[in-house]
């Protein structure tokens, strides 16, 4: 993590990262460097449970939960949330809302969260750069060793195809 954390800072690239529970207490140092670095910190639950199986109670605290840790420990107001998963319904979109949250979904996406399927650099800078386009959202997970290590070429890749990058917050 501390590796994407420095490409993204030599080339001058605001990140969001979708973090839970889990991450905010076993990495809280790395939860400071994003939110002091400019990054957007988002929320992906405190358990990463599947939201539409769960009832509106206990997504509140799956949210809250999280948002009231990371607001207490760095004075950081969440507004974006990640359906753990991806999985949502009209309810859980809802209410999550009215949480005062604006759920983000990406465009693109593969299966790099798998530690078992690491070694395939290639595979993932092909897999991102064949499927950049304008507004494109991209998820990467930071587990990925692949990821760290093609960050810098996709960063450059996409910038010679004439984009750019910007924050969640321009795209409201």
């Amino acid at each position: 993590m501390e590796k994407i954390l420095e490409v993204l800072k030599q080339n001058n690239v605001k990140a969001c990262f979708f973090i839970t529970a889990h991450y905010l207490n076993t990495q809280p140092d790395l939860v400071k460097r994003m939110i002091d670095e400019g990054h957007i910190v988002g929320n992906h639950t405190v358990n990463h449970k599947s939201m539409p199986e769960i009832e509106n109670e206990t997504i509140k605290k799956e949210v809250m939960d999280l948002h009231t840790a990371v607001y207490e420990k760095f004075g950081y107001e969440m507004k974006y949330i990640r359906p753990p998963k991806g999985e949502f319904s009209e309810r859980t979109l809802d209410y999550t809302n009215s949480l005062g949250y604006k759920t983000v979904m990406w465009s693109l996406a593969y299966d790099d969260w798998d530690e078992s399927k690491q070694g395939r650099e290639n595979y993932g800078k092909n897999k991102v750069l064949d499927n950049v386009h304008n507004g494109a959202v991209i998820l990467l997970h930071s587990n990925s060793k692949d990821n760290s290590n093609i960050l810098n070429d996709v960063i450059k890749g996409i910038r010679e195809m004439g984009y750019e990058f910007d924050s969640l917050d321009n795209f409201e």
